[in-house]
């Protein structure tokens, strides 16, 4: 028979996966009333509440249940979780620490934890525990893609063999294809056998887009409508009661170069950053009318002076004094909104080349996002939408969107970095482009790489691969998108 306290969290849980945290709230609150030790709902609450834009809360809670008794390893991998939501990192590296003390037999815990480390730059750390993740369950297929990304493979020291009787084994599924190909297709990659590394991409981006239930004309019909919702010149920057002029918006498409950019801003004084959150989309959500019409339109219509106070509370909440960098690529379908909202933010848009920029995110597996990019049609077509929706804000902000060529930044990153810091109102040191010192927690698909100096061997890596990329360089061409005339 369910107690009062469990079936509290069940409901709470259930009114969570719906949507609903502030009726998820008081059960979660009632699940947690009389805990003696740590338990599971108490990182649940502190989720809920972080949702809510409730920081300072949050991590009340999470305070409060490492001050009870020991409870389970689930506990614990939930309150670092939520830890990493709040950027405390150090703790949540300890944390999931302690979950794999209390349960080393359990793959996905190591996994974590290697997660977390990653994103503190300690990738020996991290590739030792995936390599426990492995020997604990040999299907932790997350667990191999990680590691091989973790660090540039050699002919000496490589996971090839490995993954490839991983991939010839008649249990290796459509999950295993995926993650186990992508793997093996990035260490391919840096041992430069070119057409068997696309072998693989190919087979796990295709094993990816099986799992997806997709349509990129759906996604072309909606940045269509996010563009005639915002049809008019931006207004005369107004001065609100939110203080907008802290905030920088790095967009662009993802692989394009924005982390980057981020990693060198961070490298200045007075400047953090808040990683890829979901702050803006979110202040904007809660402020929208309802209504059974265009939800386009309707966001379009939110109150800026609700959303601008709704946004600072999540972004800053320790009222920092310095200048917040939001580096969420998706942010791209927001330009407009966030000029009417934020009319002193800086926002920066990356661009790459359209081929490489396409070739980038097709060889890498995204969790929730990007679905257009296991497919070369698809990539075509959004990428054209996306290119569309650029001008369409281009012409909208004018000088209010600041545009950044990737080529430039890797093959001038002193010229460019101090430009964009300038722009940024920021105090420029050449230290800042030494990133490899740069000691900020990364978790984006960038953060090993962005451990080394700043490299420019990414750029033109499409013509590695030209003859497997014919069709989407035929696609690109056929959607109006230009690229090299001896592509």
């Amino acid at each position: 028979m369910a107690t009062a306290s469990s079936s509290a969290d069940l409901e709470a849980f259930r009114l969570l996966r719906a949507g609903r945290p502030a009726e998820a709230l008081p059960f979660a609150e009632r699940a947690v009333a009389n805990a003696a030790v740590c338990v599971p709902t108490h990182a649940l609450l502190a989720t809920i509440l972080l949702g809510l834009g409730r920081a300072p809360d949050a991590e009340s809670v999470i305070v409060r249940a490492l001050e009870l008794g020991t409870g389970v390893a689930d506990a614990y991998d939930g309150l670092a979780y939520a830890s990493m939501a709040l950027g405390r990192h150090e703790r949540a590296s300890s944390l999931y620490r302690r979950a794999t003390t209390l349960a080393p037999g359990t793959s996905r815990f190591w996994y974590n934890l290697a997660c977390c480390e990653r994103g503190l730059g300690r990738l020996a750390e991290a590739e030792a525990a995936c390599d426990t993740a492995i020997a604990v369950d040999p299907a932790n297929y997350p667990s191999y893609l990680l590691r091989s990304e973790l660090r540039l493979q050699t002919p000496e020291f490589n996971h090839v063999a490995e993954l490839e009787a991983r991939l010839a084994r008649p249990d290796a599924d459509g999950r295993a294809r995926m993650f186990l190909g992508y793997a093996l297709g990035k260490e391919l990659d840096d041992l430069q056998r070119f057409d068997a590394a696309f072998h693989w991409f190919a087979r796990a981006a295709e094993a990816r887009r099986a799992r997806l239930s997709y349509e990129v004309a759906l996604d072309e019909k909606k940045l269509g409508r996010i563009a005639a919702s915002y049809a008019r010149p931006a207004a005369a920057p107004r001065r609100g009661a939110t203080d907008s002029a802290k905030f920088i918006f790095i967009v662009g498409l993802p692989r394009s170069g924005t982390t980057l950019l981020e990693r060198i801003l961070t490298g200045l004084p007075g400047a953090a950053s808040n990683g890829e959150t979901d702050n803006f989309a979110r202040a904007l959500l809660a402020a929208t009318p309802a209504g059974n019409d265009d939800i386009f339109a309707r966001a379009a219509t939110a109150d800026p002076d609700a959303v601008a106070a709704d946004y600072a509370r999540r972004a800053d909440p320790a009222n920092f004094r310095g200048r917040i960098i939001e580096k969420l690529p998706l942010n791209y379908l927001y330009l407009g909104a966030i000029r009417q909202a934020l009319p002193q933010a800086t926002i920066i848009a990356v661009r790459r080349s359209p081929l490489d920029s396409c070739f980038a995110m097709y060889r890498t597996l995204f969790g929730e996002g990007y679905p257009f990019s296991y497919d070369f049609s698809d990539l075509a077509r959004y990428y054209a939408a996306f290119d569309r929706l650029m001008s369409h804000w281009r012409a909208l902000l004018g000088d209010g969107l600041h545009e950044v060529v990737y080529e430039d930044v890797v093959r001038a990153p002193e010229r460019e970095g101090s430009a964009v810091a300038r722009h940024c109102g920021l105090t420029w040191s050449r230290a800042a482009i030494e990133i490899q010192n740069n000691r900020a927690v990364s978790l984006t698909a960038s953060a090993a790489q962005v451990r080394r100096p700043i490299y420019g061997t990414s750029s033109g890596r499409w013509r590695h691969y030209h003859r497997h990329l014919r069709p989407l360089i035929g696609a690109l061409r056929d959607a109006g998108v230009v690229v090299p005339d001896d592509a």
